[in-house]
């Protein structure tokens, strides 16, 4: 399947295609490389960038990467990076991918299995409650990202980035997207990945701390999180930078 039109990847879906516009005509907006040298031979890590990336031909492979979990209280930063083919966006929109928050939790189940038949490569990278505590919420969060990017065993041509900040020391060709998973379906297949696997992890948990409704909050700060906090203190999972944990 041809796709030489940006417009025509996003046509009958809620995505714009202004980023595909962008990348289409040459990179107005320089991406962000990485000052440091490609290591030769690295599981999933791109060759040096030499030009412009042709993201009109159906087969160029592009990756998405998104977090979760920046505003919980509780557990890790999680990220996942998944590479398609231009050709098979279309499928994506297809099968209902889209923004993670707009999804309901069982759709979001659903669609993880259809993902990973579409896409030629998906992975999954998180940073820990005391990297999170260490490093500060944003740095922990792009360093899930690179980790998810990192895994990778098929190398994209461009790296499409949830956000407004770039991965740092990534040696491959990318572009933030602000409110990318709401504009791109291929960052948006990664914030569904990304959902599912921490939802899962935290449901995982909350047997061992019962006193937190983990499986119903999945660590975020709702009232009774918050409560509960106060009433029995917090857990070896909890992030102590954060102010609702102090």
């Amino acid at each position: 399947m041809t796709i030489d039109n940006a417009a025509e990847i996003n046509k009958g879906s809620s995505f714009d295609d202004s980023w595909q516009a962008e990348l289409a005509n040459g990179h107005p907006q320089a991406p962000y490389r990485s000052a440091f040298p490609c290591v030769p031979g690295r599981r999933g890590v791109a060759a040096p960038f030499h030009g412009g990336v042709r993201v009109t031909a159906p087969d160029t492979l592009i990756a998405g990467v998104d977090e979760v979990g920046r505003g919980a209280l509780f557990g890790p930063v999680v990220a996942a990076a998944v590479v398609i083919s231009r050709a098979d966006i279309p499928r994506s929109i297809d099968i209902g991918v889209k923004d993670s928050k707009k999804l309901s939790a069982q759709k979001r189940r659903e669609l993880v299995p259809q993902i990973k038949k579409i896409v030629a490569d998906c992975q999954i990278g998180f940073a820990t409650v005391a990297e999170i505590d260490s490093l500060n919420i944003l740095q922990a969060s792009l360093l899930a990202m690179k980790r998810s990017v990192e895994q990778l065993e098929v190398t994209p041509e461009i790296c499409l980035v949830d956000g407004k900040f770039p991965i740092p020391n990534l040696c491959l060709v990318q572009k933030t997207v602000i409110k990318g998973d709401l504009r791109s379906p291929v960052i948006a297949a990664a914030s569904i990945l990304a959902k599912v696997w921490r939802d899962e992890l935290i449901v995982s948990l909350a047997d061992k701390y019962p006193e937190y409704d983990l499986a119903a909050n999945k660590g975020y700060p709702t009232k009774a999180h918050r409560l509960a906090i106060e009433q029995y203190g917090i857990s070896c999972q909890h992030r102590r930078s954060f102010k609702s944990c102090q």
